[in-house]
């Protein structure tokens, strides 16, 4: 592998999200929502795929494959959230960051860092892509197929999650209560699961072409931000504010991640 190419390749892409993420920031700073960095997260991905298998020069089959993978799943995450938050008013985990951040200017100079920090992730997380785009290895290895059926499921499971959690919040008879239906029963956060189980399907892919192994850090990385960060953790935080007790019900019912078989009611959580 070429190193001063390929750490061009990284300094391109990483200038290209900044440009993007800081013209979102400066979009949310007009409208006063900061939740447009989801857009701008999930449609990341979409912008280096196709830049990466523009600019390498790794077996041509190959590093589309890898790039259609990653421009689907980013334009379909980016067109669900671009659904869900234009038009509609902040998201209320980025407004309890508001007032975690204080006062204005520092508030806006925060979320400058974090819309940036988001950025940075993406040119990290692609790593997956850009190994598979090096690679001029003829012929796909059965670790690549592999990782295409992997990525097909966790595509399957996080399209229907969305789809019925939408479908859920469209029944105005269901306003205040808790999606508890289809995957939603066996997964408090399937959507997320699912989305995780993706990005297993992104290093498996990787795992076929030199320096693979890295890629086995991005599912890690994934799992401790969707778990801990950006996923679990502050959307569970805005439902008991939101949901109070029959929240807490859901969640001594059903599991966090892993779907699972419910609990009975009035079993320990």
């Amino acid at each position: 592998m070429d190193l001063i190419f390929f750490l061009v390749l990284l300094g391109l892409g990483l200038a290209v999200v900044v440009v993007i993420m800081t013209s979102l920031w400066l979009l949310g700073l007009r409208f006063r929502n900061f939740s447009y960095v989801d857009i701008g997260w999930s449609g990341n991905f979409a912008v280096l795929a196709i830049l990466y298998a523009s600019l390498t020069n790794g077996w041509p089959l190959r590093r589309w494959l890898i790039a259609a993978m990653f421009v689907f799943w980013g334009l379909r995450l980016a067109a669900h959230l671009a659904t869900r938050i234009l038009g509609e008013p902040e998201e209320g985990r980025y407004v309890r960051l508001r007032e975690e951040w204080g006062q204005k200017g520092s508030v806006n100079a925060k979320f400058l860092a974090f819309f940036l920090f988001q950025g940075v992730l993406n040119v990290f997380l692609v790593l997956p892509l850009l190994l598979a785009c090096l690679n001029p290895t003829p012929g796909l290895h059965p670790l690549e197929f592999l990782g295409v059926a992997v990525w097909l499921l966790g595509l399957a499971g996080e399209s229907l999650a969305d789809r019925q959690l939408a479908a859920f919040k469209r029944n105005p008879d269901n306003r205040g209560k808790v999606c508890n239906t289809g995957l939603w029963r066996y997964s408090r956060h399937p959507n997320y699961f699912f989305e995780w189980t993706i990005w297993i399907g992104y290093a498996l892919f990787a795992l076929a072409s030199p320096l693979g192994w890295i890629a086995i850090a991005m599912p890690l990385l994934m799992l401790h931000f969707l778990v801990n960060v950006t996923g679990v953790k502050p959307t569970e935080e805005q439902a008991l504010r939101s949901r109070g007790d029959a929240y807490r019900a859901y969640q001594a019912t059903t599991s966090a991640f892993i779907p699972l078989p419910p609990k009975k009611p009035d079993a320990t959580p």
